[in-house]
């Protein structure tokens, strides 16, 4: 297992990404003080249940987001209730997303 770091320059300030990498398998994952973004592992629902605001970012098996550097080219594709009301929609870049989650 390794574990990668990033750090994203917003308008708003920074965002820190996390990579988590097994030989076949990885979860990534960029957070900000109001919220997360994260590939689709996470339970969406649970989180809402335990109050956090988090968005789904788009990955499939065959076109994961593979890493951190790739992690900022992709859409939102679900978004809970709590990030709906930062204002994360469904079809935005995740760089518009990144300034909402500072």
């Amino acid at each position: 297992m390794d574990i990668s770091k990033k750090t994203y320059q917003t308008k708003n300030g920074l965002v820190e990404g996390v990579q988590i990498k097994w030989s076949n398998f990885s979860i990534l994952l960029v957070a900000g003080k109001k919220a997360f973004l994260t590939c689709g592992v996470f339970d969406l629902d649970a989180i809402d249940t335990f109050g956090g605001a988090a968005a789904i970012v788009e990955s499939t098996p065959d076109n994961p987001i593979g890493n951190l550097e790739r992690f900022p080219n992709r859409k939102i594709t679900k978004v809970n209730s709590k990030a709906k009301a930062l204002g994360i929609v469904v079809g935005m870049d995740v760089k518009d997303a990144f300034e909402m989650i500072v």
